[in-house]
């Protein structure tokens, strides 16, 4: 229960977000926070600017396992 007397509920699974944080991104993909960051740095993993936050598209960390799939596939 939170504060309001209402079930916590859990982000990561919230299909209605248009935008994840960081770390939310990185639960996702099962990975750590500084690998998230090193992804989105490098491109692999994109990203959005939201004022002086970074935020990640809902649907890109499956594009990105998408993408590692292909690649694996085509190797």
């Amino acid at each position: 229960m939170n504060d309001h007397g209402t079930p916590a509920t859990s982000t990561d699974d919230d299909p209605t977000l248009v935008l994840l944080t960081v770390e939310e991104a990185a639960r996702r993909l099962r990975i750590g926070r500084t690998t998230c960051y090193g992804l989105i740095r490098s491109g692999e993993l994109e990203s959005v600017p939201v004022g002086r936050l970074r935020r990640v598209p809902a649907d890109a960390p499956a594009a990105y396992v998408t993408r590692l799939r292909t690649a694996h596939r085509a190797a």
